[in-house]
């Protein structure tokens, strides 16, 4: 699925959130949407499945602006991992990574599947992790399963909301390697959010800086590091701290 972003514009209470954002996302490219606090990424990012929508301009998702479509049926294509996994205490984890299939309406014996499948590409070996709660698992592997939902249902876009920034560095570039072999596997689009520019360099394919809610750079990973800006090239000084 490709994402567009047109000319949007997002308020808040007064506030403007995003300016005149325009940019695109191709199919099966990982735009990392990287800035500080407070620039607008977890916005814009909430923006593609509908869970807002802008003031000015639109955003198209597989070439249909998201107020035309169902947004039940925008969702349910699109994969979302937020930070602290999101899972509900009270369901095991089979039934966390199960939801979205349930909600498409698929038979059991066809989640169980999905389920078993996306638990061993997580690297969670069902046979052990299906029956536990979020409770019994460590941080990491909680964040595993919160993948996992996402991609249970074999969705077309993936959007990640900064879901490694609560983790310890050991395991977040272990996550970080995870996701690069699952998307070399799958090539789905995805768009990343985070702050954290060695995280944007080792996950993206395409970097956009996010500055106080205007698009400040966008370009392919590989050159990123050249641009002649002083905001890039700011975030890119905190790799030699």
């Amino acid at each position: 699925m490709k994402v567009e972003f047109c000319n949007v514009t997002v308020r808040v209470n007064g506030r403007t959130i995003l300016r005149d954002l325009s940019l695109r996302v191709e199919e099966g490219e990982t735009l990392v949407l990287l800035g500080a606090s407070g620039s607008g990424k977890t916005t814009a990012l909430k923006l593609i499945n509908g869970l807002r929508f802008a003031d000015e301009g639109e955003v198209v998702v597989d070439s249909r602006a998201t107020g035309s479509w169902e947004l039940t049926e925008l969702r349910r294509k699109t994969g979302y991992a937020i930070q602290e996994n999101g899972l509900f205490p009270h369901m095991t984890v089979a039934q966390n990574v199960g939801i979205v299939p349930r909600l498409l309406g698929w038979e059991q014996p066809r989640i169980e599947e999905a389920v078993k499948r996306v638990l061993e590409e997580v690297q969670l070996p069902a046979v052990e992790f299906r029956s536990r709660y979020p409770h019994e698992l460590s941080g990491g592997q909680r964040q595993r399963v919160g993948v996992a939902r996402a991609l249970a249902a074999d969705p077309s876009l993936l959007l990640f909301d900064e879901p490694f920034g609560a983790l310890d560095p050991l395991t977040r570039l272990e996550l970080q390697r995870l996701f690069l072999r699952l998307q070399a596997q799958h090539r789905r689009t995805a768009v990343v959010v985070t702050h954290d520019i060695a995280e944007a360099l080792r996950l993206g394919t395409h970097i956009a800086l996010l500055d106080e809610g205007r698009l400040e750079a966008i370009a392919p990973t590989a050159r990123f590091r050249s641009l002649d800006n002083p905001k890039v090239q700011a975030f890119l000084g905190c790799l030699e701290t």
